[in-house]
């Protein structure tokens, strides 16, 4: 993962690929907080896109493009799960109830529905996204 490759090609078609792959986790992420798996597939979907941009243009290029320590995103996720569940104890609810809201007329947006399950999903995108992306790393680096 150290060096890159010159193809013209693969390097046009990884930009495509990524910039889809990207985009459908975000669908995933959003969409999934009312089903099951949203951060969690999105944050695979995620976490191959960024190791397929590292296949093709190495280590040290995708690091200046996404300057991102994944070891810090993992503990930074978890908190973010856990705070989300244990809230709902200052409602005087069980570990992981969820609440929601409707706004109406938010401009550009229209009606939109705020949920916390969407909080707990990003903590878990998060995690999954820095546990992946450091076990690719350090297999990688070990090589």
């Amino acid at each position: 993962m150290k060096t890159s490759t010159n193809d013209l090609i693969l390097r046009t078609t990884t930009t495509l690929i990524a910039f889809i792959l990207l985009a459908f986790s975000i669908y995933l992420f959003l969409a999934g907080h009312n089903a099951p798996g949203g951060g969690f597939i999105g944050g695979l979907m995620t976490g191959a896109a960024i190791v397929l941009m590292y296949m093709t243009y190495g280590y040290d290029a995708v690091q200046k493009i996404l300057p991102v320590n994944f070891r810090t995103m993992i503990p930074v996720g978890l908190l973010i799960a856990v705070l989300t569940g244990a809230g709902s104890f200052v409602f005087g609810e069980p570990f992981l109830s969820q609440t929601f809201k409707h706004l109406h007329h938010v401009p550009l947006l229209g009606d939109v529905e705020l949920a916390t399950a969407l909080l707990f999903d990003l903590g878990v995108y998060l995690t999954v996204v820095g546990i992946t992306m450091t076990i690719i790393l350090t297999i990688a680096n070990d090589q």
